[in-house]
């Protein structure tokens, strides 16, 4: 029986799989046909609710690959449990919109989607940072309006980045791959603020700063703030890769707002609760040399009143990892995560998951972030 709404690949699969958006590619749906899995997917573009979800799980549902807007907590994973399920994969790196501990209560795995997202969605910060600096929204509209009537010395005059200072906030993976781009690409020199020294940052900029003396340049620098508010005062631009929990929401505030220069520039591309909107609202209305660029929101989808109506605000609809390559590879993981649990495979440890993309991938779920406390061994 086909629900209203969702269609169904490989009818004849002995385990149940649904998936609660469709995804691009067709690897992953040959991963799970290899698994001998039906898979039902739902078509609809809007996020589901709780009692939708379960409406697609019905009394047997052997695993569920879930999108990052839906709330799976104790009652999603109580019904996939009593459904009979034992897999489920979050279709994103992060998993904020999951309660880690209520699927482990319930002996159910559950994964992510590392190691595809991290240069896709360092470039959108780039391209978010130089679009601010620039003003490229602001023109675009301008042009579009049919206001642009010849080239004028003073229009839309910019920001220039070249060897200025950039703070990182978070330096993981993506805010490594960030910085990176901006030193090499920028020459800017890097302060970045986090709870763990990045030596292999701070090693591989001290090592490019030699080579830029080598052949007559300046030398960029690479130093880890004390305080956040250090990283604040002094950075021209200050970009965000900062996982979201109880110490990070409103990181960046009213008070944080102010400690910044008066013609800074506010990158978000982590998670929207990071920001508090309406304090980023207010200050961005009182300081017109102040810009920002984000690409997720506090409350998405809607945002906080004003925000829209901001010419000194660059926005865009949650797209940091949207590239082809990076959301196949994310519904390769995904999928790959929901088979091997399903045919008893164990977790892969290596943070390197290139191998799951290539042909022969190896037999194992490559990230699995709950499968010590769910006994899934590990490999």
């Amino acid at each position: 029986m086909t629900i209203q709404g969702w269609k169904i690949s490989n009818p004849d699969g002995n385990k149940r799989v649904i998936v609660t958006k469709e995804l691009p590619g067709q690897r992953w749906l040959e991963i799970l046909t290899r698994a001998d899995c039906r898979v039902e997917i739902c078509t609809s573009t809007r996020v589901l609710g709780i009692d939708e979800i379960k409406k697609g799980m019905g009394d047997r549902c052997d695993g569920a690959i879930g999108q990052l807007t839906e709330d799976w907590g104790e009652e999603l994973f109580s019904a996939l449990k009593s459904a009979g399920g034992c897999a489920y994969s979050n279709y994103a790196v992060g998993f904020n919109n999951v309660d880690v501990e209520a699927a482990s209560r319930h002996g159910i795995p559950v994964g992510n989607t590392p190691g595809v997202l991290t240069e896709t969605t360092a470039q959108m910060a780039v391209a978010l940072t130089f679009a601010a600096a620039r003003r490229v929204g602001e023109a675009e509209r301008y042009i579009r309006a049919g206001q642009y009537k010849g080239w004028i010395p003073s229009l839309f005059m910019g920001d220039l980045l070249w060897q200025k200072t950039v703070g990182v906030v978070g330096a993981g993976r993506i805010g490594e791959t960030y910085a990176r781009m901006m030193a090499e690409g920028h020459k800017m020199n890097i302060i970045y603020y986090d709870i763990h020294q990045n030596k292999t940052l701070e090693d591989y900029i001290a090592r490019y700063g030699q080579f830029l003396e080598s052949v007559g340049l300046a030398p960029v620098t690479c130093r880890r703030a004390e305080t956040i508010a250090e990283l604040l005062r002094q950075a021209d631009c200050v970009s965000v890769h900062t996982v979201l929990d109880d110490s990070t929401h409103h990181l960046i505030n009213a008070e944080s707002l102010a400690q910044m220069k008066e013609n800074a520039i506010l990158i978000n591309t982590s998670r929207g609760p990071v920001v508090d909107e309406a304090a980023l609202v207010a200050h961005c209305r009182t300081h017109p040399d102040f810009r920002a660029g984000l690409d997720v929101f506090e409350e998405e989808p809607d945002l906080k009143p004003g925000l829209t109506d901001l010419e000194n605000v660059v926005i865009v609809p949650h797209i940091a990892s949207a590239t082809k390559w990076t959301r196949e590879g994310m519904a390769t993981l995904a999928a790959a995560n929901v088979a091997a649990i399903l045919r008893g495979y164990p977790a892969w440890q290596n943070p390197d998951i290139r191998p799951f993309l290539g042909e022969d991938p190896p037999r194992a779920a490559p990230s699995i972030v709950n499968a010590e406390a769910v006994g899934v061994s590990l490999v």
